[in-house]
This record gives C-alpha cells, structure tokens and sequence, in this order.
C-alpha cells in the first residue's frame, strides 16, 4: 500500500473507529479466522491483560456494548454486572448453559448463537460413533496396528447396526438431524443424547437408565458430558451392564476418565463434533453478521429467543 492509501486507512478509522468487542477467552474460531474479525472490530482481549479480570472490566466499563464468548467461557452474572453498557452477547456454541440468560434477561442483553449451524456435522459425528462403537471400528484398528492380528489371529466381533432400537434424547435440530441418518439403519439398541445441559438435565442420564438401556445397548453423546452421571457409565461399561459407548463430550474436560482408555467397547473423541472448515467458516460469517447487525440497530441473524 502506498503512503497516500496508508494515510487514507488512517484517516477511515479515527473517524470511524472499529466497534470494541469483549472477548474473556480466545473463542476456537479464532484459530482460523480471527485476522478476518480484526478487520470488522477491536477486540479487547482479556486473557493478555495483565489485570485481574475484574479491574480489566472495570477499565473498559463504558466501551464494551458486546462479548464474544464461547461454549466453555462462562458469562456469569458478575461479569454482566460490571458492564452498564453491555446490549449483546454472541456465543459460538448452540448451547447456551454457559451464559446466565436470567441476568441478560433482567438486563435486556440480548443473546445470538451458533443456532443449527453446526446441527449436520454433529449428527454425522453421532453416527459415526455409534457405528464404531458397535462395529469396533477404532479397536480394530488398534488391534492391526499393534501388531496383535497376527500374533493373537482374529479380532472378536462388532454387533450390527441395523435391526435394533434407537432413542434420542433432546430432538431438536442436532436430533432430528441423527433421527435422519439412522432412518437407513432401521434401528438400533441404542441411547443418542443431543440435547442441552441444564440443571434439569444434569445427570439425567443416571443407573437406572443405563440399567434400561441393558447388555446390547450403546450410549452415544454428543450434548454435554455433566448429562450423563459419568461415575455410574464407567461403573456400568467395566461390569458390561450396557455394551459400548461413543463420547464427544465429558464431565470434566478435558479430563477423561482413564478406565476408558483400556476399554475397546469405547470410542472417544476430544469434543470435535462441532468443528469442521466448512462450519467455522460459517460462524465466522455468522458471527461478523450478528455483530454488524448489532452496531448498525439491525434485527440479529440468530438471536436466541428465551421461551420463559
């Protein structure tokens, strides 16, 4: 660029100034699109504050109208409190447990989210994990690479998909989603979770339901990990009360329970269902979109409308 256009760049933004954005933690788009967001906004970026967090806000009170934050970065009531002039909340995740939505609601802080955006590709991971759960996909793999085919001869059997029951906990997008993919495989003996945490949610998924979903039943869950009791799951893999289990999510990530690790019943992944190219280029877009409609008082591309 020459002087004249570095000059005319300056120019543009003394007299129109980014909009400031709050960002607590570095949100997982980031990674691959935060150049392309710096070019919309100026993000005030917590974490490379050397203040506390608490004197970090209260220096930049005044100027924070919006926060982008995402699906383990929690927006709690003290955080909300500390910004009078907040008017905007966007999240990166579909669900929304991390935000305290009774204060923005007392605030009138309006929310945006992911919405459905990511609904495809988690339903292709909850599939997948229960078919490799089932066909031992993973285990088999590690039982070739190991070297232990040949030394050990066959591997023990994957049960079949099709033929067997199926129930999905939480259909909205993300389950009607799966609901689609399993229609090929009739059913299965199967416990799909895709449903959000909440504290009716918590450990809802508990002894007695892993007792009903017995012997030849799979878990697969791709909600949030707290869902399940997870104490009482690998109670139930390691005495083979229930026969596998497909998990995207934990209870304490990223922590993951090291009985897991020997159990070839298991397939784990390190909470990747929603992150493909494809949609975080989307919520990029998506995310540009609902802060640009924000700061120019336009309708917001996915506000999250509270139902109470």
């Amino acid at each position: 660029m020459d002087c004249n256009g570095y000059h005319q760049e300056n120019h543009d933004q003394n007299l129109f100034p980014k909009p400031k954005v709050l960002v607590l933690e570095p949100p997982p788009v980031f990674k691959y699109h935060e150049d392309k967001l710096s070019q919309k906004f100026h993000f005030l970026k917590a974490w490379d504050s050397p203040l506390p967090l608490d004197q970090f806000l209260t220096t930049q009170a005044q100027s924070v109208q919006a926060i982008l934050s995402h699906g383990t970065c929690p927006v709690t009531t003290s955080t909300i409190r500390l910004l009078p002039s907040l008017g905007l909340i966007v999240t990166t995740s579909s669900g929304l447990n991390q935000i305290d939505l009774q204060e923005c609601r007392r605030r009138g802080v309006s929310v945006a989210y992911a919405g459905s955006l990511f609904s495809a590709d988690v339903a292709d991971i909850a599939v997948g994990l229960l078919i490799d759960a089932l066909r031992k996909i993973s285990a088999g793999n590690r039982y070739v690479t190991q070297g232990l085919w040949a030394n050990n001869g066959d591997f023990s059997l994957g049960s079949k998909l099709s033929g067997k029951r199926a129930g999905i906990v939480g259909l909205g997008n993300i389950g009607y989603e799966v609901a689609k993919r399993l229609e090929a495989f009739a059913n299965c003996d199967a416990l799909i979770i895709c449903c959000g945490l909440s504290d009716e949610t918590r450990h809802m998924i508990n002894k007695q339901v892993l007792s009903a979903l017995g012997k030849e039943g799979v878990i697969v869950n791709i909600g949030r990990g707290a869902i399940i009791d997870e104490k009482e799951m690998v109670r139930c893999l390691m005495q083979g009360e229930i026969a596998g289990a497909g998990l995207d999510v934990f209870e304490n990530e990223p922590n993951v329970p090291q009985e897991f690790f020997a159990m070839d019943n298991v397939v784990l992944s390190p909470h990747r269902a929603v992150r493909t190219p494809e949609s975080l280029k989307d919520l990029s877009e998506l995310v540009v979109g609902n802060l640009e409609a924000f700061f120019s008082n336009k309708p917001l591309l996915s506000e999250y409308v509270d139902s109470e």
